[in-house]
């Protein structure tokens, strides 16, 4: 199975193709400037695996929630690749992207995923390591941070940025149940790509035209005042 992923959400830039098992990966810290450098990368990812799009199986990728440009630009990059390829889609969660992180890098199995929304807010969900791979419990939210909703007889590895951004907040309100945290946890395409696999085998892939953005928030284009 040959996979392409991509991840514009948040300042993590990221592609990455997963060629018949093995893994090739770019990312790029960068606050801005997404839509024009993950063309190129896509060109280098290809090159590096030597292969083309019609090698590929489908296009997974990040479709939220993060930054409102961000996500569109991943949404319509993947959109446009799928349709000139005649590939299927695979969308994938960027909160379940950081919970495979922290599975991956840290053998974490309860991760509270917080990601900043900004206005004060992050989005968050909870995910369990299933066979490896994160699978969502509950909902995915946007929500104040001292508002995440952690089962208080558990204890949970914390990841994501939102626990860096609110720390004092968070930290002091859920201590008793974080027995580990990676606060500078962002989105990859490697893990997206890791995560479209399952989906692909069970036949859960979708037509190009049905790629859609996940916001979290109903309005994301006023301002917190303006909601």
């Amino acid at each position: 199975m040959n996979i392409l992923a991509l991840d514009t959400c948040t300042e993590m830039c990221s592609v990455a193709i997963l060629k018949n098992g093995e893994l090739f990966e770019q990312s790029l810290l960068t606050q801005r400037g997404h839509s024009e450098k993950i063309l190129g990368m896509l060109d280098e990812i290809l090159a590096q695996a030597d292969c083309s799009l019609a090698d590929m199986d489908c296009i997974a990728f990040g479709r939220g929630p993060g930054s409102f440009t961000g996500v569109r630009v991943g949404v319509s990059v993947a959109q446009g690749i799928a349709f000139a390829a005649k590939l299927p889609v695979v969308p994938v969660s960027t909160l379940a992207a950081v919970a495979q992180r922290a599975i991956d890098e840290h053998g974490a199995d309860h991760i509270a995923v917080a990601m900043d929304a900004r206005m004060q807010e992050v989005y968050s969900a909870i995910y369990q390591s299933v066979d490896g791979l994160a699978e969502l419990s509950g909902q995915e939210r946007v929500c104040l941070p001292e508002l995440i909703c952690l089962d208080n007889d558990s204890s949970f590895f914390a990841a994501g940025s939102g626990w860096k951004e609110y720390e004092t907040s968070m930290t002091t309100k859920f201590s008793g149940q974080i027995h580990g945290m990676d606060n500078q946890l962002l989105p990859t395409a490697a893990a997206i790509a890791k995560l479209a696999v399952k989906q692909v085998e069970n036949g859960h892939t979708l037509a190009a035209e049905q790629a859609m953005p996940v916001y979290l928030r109903d309005n994301v284009a006023k301002k917190k005042g303006e909601q």
